[in-house]
């Protein structure tokens, strides 16, 4: 999570969609940068509203807006089963080892597979009831993100590409891919709003 005070702007990491670029080119900028623990870093909207939006409101007077940025929920899906095939190593008992991406992908759909996985979805990241983050941008037309952040922080953005994910087979069949579609409801409505 970045804090922009002078602008009244907060990005949420919303996890899997970019937020390591978008702090290691921006951290600098920013009056303040939670990075760890990764409770802090991923701080969800539900938690900035109880905990630190009011603070910073109470500390200013002034609201601040939220941005984050979502990653299509497929992709999204894909790269965390080569997130957690890269850190598996660290795992004693190798959760993911012999897991193609058709398991990985009908554990997640199954009822409590994300929370089995660690995993939660983008769409209780970025809502919660009524509340959702102010300014939603597609990861996958990323631009539209810098092009805000830039008219809001009056500077030049250029993004790195870092915490790039090995290349695996992350195909899915028909039938699976709509299973989890379907499972991802939610998530693929949202993302179709933005």
């Amino acid at each position: 999570m970045l804090i922009f005070w002078d602008q009244r702007l907060v990005f949420l990491a919303t996890p899997k969609a970019g937020s390591s670029a978008i702090e290691m080119a921006l951290e600098s900028l920013a009056s303040a940068a939670l990075q760890r623990p990764a409770q802090l870093k991923h701080t969800d909207i539900g938690t900035y509203h109880r905990h630190l939006g009011p603070w910073l409101e109470a500390q200013t007077g002034d609201r601040f807006t939220t941005v984050a940025l979502m990653r299509e929920p497929v992709d999204w899906l894909r790269s965390w089963y080569r997130f957690k095939l890269r850190d598996d190593h660290e795992d004693p008992h190798h959760a993911m080892e012999g897991m193609s991406f058709a398991d990985f992908a009908t554990e997640y759909a199954r009822e409590g597979g994300p929370e089995a996985l660690g995993i939660r979805s983008q769409g209780a990241f970025l809502t919660e009831g009524l509340r959702s983050v102010d300014c939603i941008f597609q990861y996958e037309h990323i631009q539209d993100f810098v092009d805000f952040l830039e008219n809001r922080l009056d500077c030049a953005i250029e993004l790195p590409r870092i915490n790039v994910p090995p290349s695996v087979d992350v195909h899915l069949d028909g039938d699976a891919e709509r299973d989890l579609r379907q499972a991802m409801s939610f998530d693929l409505d949202l993302y179709d709003t933005l």
